[in-house]
């Protein structure tokens, strides 16, 4: 096969390379007859969105079909991984298509019965079940396991934590000696502390946080998904919850203070990454806002590309652009650092090594 070449300014470094691809891996050495594809223009490791239900719509499970459809939406606008965060049907097929984005898969929600959306999580009908079944999902999933930390209860009208604090130190531990993180759902104040204590990895949305649990993130480097486009929910589940006041009061709340508290943990020094919440009540394809919205919060545009981006990348154990990496990259003829709705018009996408739009 012959090798393309490519050349531009190689983000994040800000630097004019040359790079060939051979293989569907990059290559810095020149490769005899590569045929030139780039010349000039900036190229971006490929787009992460760290938070994607692919395999959930606005109905609940989908179709395999129709998950395939959902990563071609998201690969069309740039997103070439995706941390799949809970799917209620089996992905692994979708895994084995060259031309859809690489997913990482964290298996099933576990949830408490009654306690999450019906039909997509794992419900565990007795809390100390639960260190069985983090195992269980950690084998099935790759190296992530997803809880729902919190979620309304309907006996006291409000958000609570679904997890005793001892289960959820026993759960965490389990998953760690599989080899697996785990992150939670969390929407409250109240569920935090007992997720941090017992170590767990990431937060999912993290609306709740405070001085403190920002100061413990801080402090044990948990990482941060805050999900903004999907918070911008907030306001129309509050007005449906008419019979919890309680509940809609507290959600509207915590929309109201969501920039300023992802502001917080950012000034603080959180990693935190760029993920839509697509499946559901977000669609597919949105990322660039999610970047948009990180950057308003208070990244600078170079962070909030790199929490979209290379910084997501590392995270998730895979490279950017340097020798050996999966040519998976996007090509800009503007800088993105300098607008970010440049993110929106790549002159090429590459995949594996291909050429896919």
């Amino acid at each position: 096969m012959t090798g393309l070449h490519l050349r531009g300014v190689v983000l994040p470094e800000g630097v004019q390379r040359d790079l060939w691809v051979v293989n569907g891996r990059i290559r810095e050495v020149p490769v005899p007859g590569a045929r030139t594809v780039v010349d000039g223009g900036y190229l971006v490791p490929g787009l992460v969105d760290a938070h994607c239900h692919v395999g959930i719509g606005p109905e609940g499970p989908v179709e395999l079909d129709v998950a395939v459809e959902q990563a071609i939406t998201d690969r069309d606008a740039g997103t070439l991984l995706i941390r799949d965060c809970g799917s209620p049907i089996d992905t692994r097929p979708l895994q084995e298509r060259l031309d859809l984005p690489r997913i990482v898969r964290a298996g099933r929600h576990l949830v408490r019965p009654k306690r999450y959306i019906r039909g997509l999580g794992v419900d565990v009908a007795d809390p100390a079940q639960l260190p069985a079944m983090v195992a269980e999902q950690a084998a099935y999933g790759d190296g992530w396991v997803k809880l729902v930390g919190d979620w309304i209860d309907r006996e006291t009208g409000d958000l609570s934590p679904l997890w005793p604090d001892e289960v959820l130190v026993e759960a965490i531990r389990v998953a760690h000696e599989a080899g697996a993180k785990v992150t939670a759902h969390v929407f409250s104040e109240e569920a935090l502390p007992g997720l941090l204590g017992a170590g767990i990895d990431c937060i999912e949305h993290g609306t709740g946080l405070t001085e403190d649990t920002i100061a413990e993130m801080a402090r044990r480097g948990t990482a941060l998904v805050p999900t903004l486009i999907n918070i911008e929910n907030f306001p129309s589940i509050a007005d449906s919850a008419s019979k919890f006041p309680r509940y809609a009061t507290h959600m509207r709340e915590l929309h109201a203070r969501v920039r300023q508290t992802v502001g917080m943990a950012i000034e603080a020094g959180i990693p935190v990454y760029a993920g839509t919440d697509a499946g559901g009540g977000i669609r597919h394809g949105r990322l660039i806002d999610e970047i948009i919205a990180l950057h308003e919060a208070g990244m600078t545009r170079e962070q909030a590309l790199g929490a979209g981006s290379w910084a997501a990348r590392e995270w998730l154990g895979w490279s950017g652009l340097g020798e050996g990496s999966p040519a998976d990259l996007l090509v800009f003829q503007a800088d993105p650092r300098k607008d970010l709705d440049v993110l929106r018009g790549p002159s090429m996408i590459m995949l594996r090594g291909r050429v896919v739009g």
